[in-house]
């Protein structure tokens, strides 16, 4: 299966397990994690990537991407454990 097959490049999002998702959810998921292990990120940097990782977790779950993918980073784990929507 390619990106195009779930989501068609005219398409924006989906609903995956009942959650409309964001085409890109994955890619900004991963990007905040980058920004969380970034040894030069600013606190304020931090702060917002944190909120945005909580923010689209619900999505990330629908998608069960940490059915596949386990955090290796602990703060991260710990922030993503903390969370995770009922």
């Amino acid at each position: 299966m390619r990106a195009q097959d779930v989501l068609p490049d005219h398409i924006n999002s989906g609903e995956f397990n009942g959650v409309t998702v964001r085409k890109g959810t994955v890619g900004a998921f991963l990007a905040n994690a980058r920004t969380l292990q970034a040894k030069d990120s600013s606190e304020e940097a931090r702060a917002e990537a944190r909120a945005d990782i909580i923010d689209g977790l619900p999505g990330v779950v629908a998608l069960g991407v940490l059915d596949i993918f386990e955090i290796r980073d602990p703060a991260l784990r710990e922030l993503v454990a903390q969370h995770l929507p009922a």
